[in-house]
């Protein structure tokens, strides 16, 4: 870093509004709790070597590219990337690169590019097809992740628990395919969590009720809004896959994470396996839609009717409707996912249809207008068998801030004795069993236990409860220019009428505490000036000490008379 480069970076912050300031110094990835004094601080920093190798190693290779070109012909970085690299305080006013970044990038040692892409071309409609088993395998993982959140483990990535699970449900044919999807919904905001575990977010719930084409299109959308400014083209699309792997040159985690968004792309059918974009998705690729019309003829015909069969299945001829296909979920459990998907119906589902809210009659008439074969009569027999049992044990909260069980004796006693329930702490009470545990925790623990169980309130009047839980994603997200307020308000209040003067004190500021050998320009009481070599001891009151090196002795300079500094 030379001093008239920092001198002019800190002269040009010290003239930017704090939205443009805010700008920078989130793009450098700046600690707002950092504790400049003022802009030469603030441009000292972000000139330090250090600063400018990590801001060198996020480069584009595109802005490296530019970058490299100014350097070797020795002028200023062209149109149109030069403003991206000023907003970095990479480049000056001028477009010319700092000698600091000059230093960083010809140190700079570039990673090896990931393969990326190296699977055979396939037709469209098997495109399609693998479109439609990616939107149908991440609407299980929505559905898998409602009703019991999926955890993360200390990398961030899916435990391997819930991996094994969502295999085991049929959501992914693979753990990496699990990973890939997961990828896919946190990527597109449809997933959301903390550092535990993710659930899904409004936007997910409203995912799944849409049908498979708009699904597709929705988060194929996403999926290219939220590529990294590397990979975009000029007119909105991406650049050609082929490209991709060598987006950021030195950037040590940019295979990993470049693998992982090819792989989503991939996973996606918005790329082939060899990198090309289907006929149908091209539009994407170019900033415009993908052809809804096409995709639409490649896709499975969904359907609003199934068959109910006497050994309490039900088989849909085709894909049902996502939101059929959600309702009857919370009656049965769909044992397969092909284009004809069967669901069964046992006991235990249709009760935890009625703790969800249905009730004998909503569900007979959901059920019967579903079905092309009526309702078979052990269907029939089930439902009115699981609601006689349904609310044979009751849950809510009583006058004392107690949650409350009541119901059938014998079934209190089962409970009273049951070691899966011990964390309730169940105390009995005459007629009934106390917990401090709140009232829709308990509800559920007893549901998940298989008891018939009903929610109710105060008043004993029953109460639907909906387990699904959302992510909050209402927290607003503080601004560049929110994060960056404090500091750029002391670095506002530091700033001085007379920078030169500012700035001159800065550099005997430095080479004091160097013990640095300087070149002082010193103006006589006469008017002329007259150039001095010292080597800088002690800077106060006003006054500069050092040692003459010509004449060998002690000088005491006032800082009025010194006109400038540079090294010697």
């Amino acid at each position: 870093m030379t001093a008239s480069d920092a001198r002019a970076l800190a002269t040009r912050l010290a003239t930017l509004d704090p939205d443009a300031l805010a700008i920078i110094f989130d793009l450098r990835r700046v600690n707002p709790a950092v504790t400049w004094t003022d802009f030469f601080d603030a441009a000292d920093a972000l000139l330090d070597p250090a600063a400018v190798g990590r801001a060198v190693a996020e480069l584009a290779d595109r802005d490296a590219a530019a970058l490299r070109t100014a350097i070797d012909h020795g002028g200023p970085v062209a149109a149109p990337l030069r403003d991206a690299l000023r907003d970095a305080a990479l480049v000056g006013d001028d477009g010319r690169p700092y000698d600091a970044v000059a230093a960083a990038l010809a140190a700079a040692e570039p990673v090896d590019a990931p393969a990326l892409f190296g699977g055979a071309p396939e037709s469209p409609a098997a495109a399609a097809e693998r479109a439609f088993d990616a939107v149908a395998s991440l609407a299980d993982i929505l559905h898998a992740a409602a009703r019991a959140p999926l955890a993360r483990i200390g990398s961030g990535a899916l435990s391997a628990n819930d991996r094994r699970r969502l295999v085991e449900i049929g959501a992914a044919t693979t753990s990496a395919d699990a990973d890939a999807l997961v990828g896919i919904a946190v990527e597109t905001g449809l997933l959301a969590g903390s550092e535990r575990s993710w659930l899904v977010t409004e936007a997910g719930t409203s995912w799944l009720g849409t049908r498979t084409l708009a699904r597709w299109l929705e988060v194929a959308g996403r999926l290219r809004d939220r590529m990294p400014r590397a990979l975009r083209s000029s007119d909105g699309g991406w650049r050609p896959a082929s490209e991709w792997a060598s987006a950021h040159p030195f950037d040590p985690v940019w295979p990993e994470r470049v693998t992982a968004l090819a792989t989503m792309f991939v996973q996606w059918a918005a790329l082939g396996p060899d990198g090309v974009p289907p006929e149908w998705a091209a539009g994407l690729a170019d900033g415009r839609d993908a052809d809804a019309d096409a995709l639409r003829a490649l896709l499975p015909h969904e359907v609003d009717k199934v068959y109910l069969q006497n050994d309490l299945t039900a088989i849909a001829p085709g894909p049902l409707e996502p939101r059929l296909d959600q309702r009857l979920r919370t009656a049965a459990r769909r044992e397969s996912r092909a284009q004809a998907a069967t669901y069964r119906f046992t006991a235990d589902t249709i009760g935890a249809a009625f703790a969800a809210g249905e009730t004998a009659a909503s569900l007979t008439s959901f059920l019967s207008e579903l079905s092309l074969t009526g309702l078979p009569q052990p269907l029939a027999y089930e439902i009115e068998r699981a609601a006689t049992r349904h609310g044979a044990l009751r849950v809510g909260p009583d006058a004392q801030g107690f949650t409350r069980v009541t119901g059938d004796r014998d079934l209190l006693e089962a409970l009273n004795v049951d070691q899966a329930l011990r964390p309730l702490g169940l105390v009995l009470d005459r007629d009934a069993l106390l917990t401090r545990t709140g009232a829709d925790t308990t509800f559920w623990m007893l549901a998940d236990a298989r008891y018939p169980v009903l929610a109710v309130d105060a008043a004993g009047a029953p109460r639907a409860l909906d387990r699904h839980q959302t992510a909050d994603t209402d927290a607003p997200v503080a601004s560049a220019g929110e994060r960056y307020a404090t500091l750029i308000g002391a670095l506002r209040d530091s700033l001085s009428e007379d920078a030169d003067a500012a700035w001159l004190e800065r550099e005997l500021e430095q080479a004091v505490r160097t013990r640095a050998t300087i070149d002082i320009v010193v103006r006589m009481p006469d008017g002329t000036e007259r150039a001095v070599t010292l080597e800088a001891a002690g800077l106060g009151g006003g006054r500069l000490r050092g040692r003459d090196r010509a004449a060998d002795v002690e000088r005491t300079l006032p800082l009025s008379s010194i006109v400038s500094v540079r090294p010697a």
